[in-house]
Order: structure tokens, then C-alpha cells, then sequence
């Protein structure tokens, strides 16, 4: 096989995203440490995007998406996982560029 390098290109609908670094463990708002594995209920992640395909309306690189990891595919490329979706299975979009905000900020 070959050493030459291959850029990856999403397709259609699709949306490649990385997790981001504090999907693990975290705490609640009264401190206490909450591990990666405890699950209580169903519980969506923030991630970044890194890539979308041609059909992609709402999300652009760079933006963190709200999403539910537990349904989705997961690929590792040098060492890191990413999970590739469809851009409906996106719930909500955090960017610098609103236009039907919540009013609430990451």
C-alpha cells in the first residue's frame, strides 16, 4: 500500500465531528465528580464539526453541534475517534453567527 496521504470528503449529508475533550468526566453544580461512565438517562454530547458534505445546509466547519453519540458511527483517523452523522440527527448549533437563538451560551 501506498504512503501518500488522502484527504477525507463528506458526502451528501453526512457531518464528521470530534468529540469534544470534556465529553467525559464532569461535575455537577454542586461539585461533585460525575465519572464518563455513569449514565442515568440518554445523554447528548457537544462536538465540534471538521467536516460536512455538499448537501450540508445549516452547519459549517469550526461549529459545535449538539448530538446523541450513542446512535451514531464512529471512525478513528490517526488515533482519534469521530462519529459521522447525518445533519438531521443534529439537535441544536452553537456559533458566532445566530439566527434563531435561545439566549443561552456555551
Amino acid at each position: 500500500m501506498s504512503d501518500a496521504k488522502l484527504e477525507i470528503q463528506m458526502l451528501h449529508d453526512r457531518v464528521m465531528v470530534k468529540l469534544n475533550q470534556e465529553a467525559g468526566e464532569r461535575r455537577s453544580s454542586g461539585g461533585i465528580l460525575i465519572p464518563a461512565t455513569a449514565q442515568v438517562a440518554k445523554r447528548l454530547s457537544w462536538g465540534e464539526v471538521c467536516g460536512v458534505g455538499s448537501h450540508v445546509r445549516a452547519v459549517s466547519v469550526g461549529d459545535q453541534v449538539l448530538f446523541s453519540a450513542d446512535d451514531q458511527f464512529e471512525v478513528e483517523i490517526q488515533a482519534q475517534a469521530y462519529y459521522v452523522l447525518r445533519e438531521r440527527d443534529i439537535h441544536a448549533v452553537a456559533n458566532e453567527r445566530p439566527e434563531h437563538g435561545t439566549g443561552l451560551y456555551l
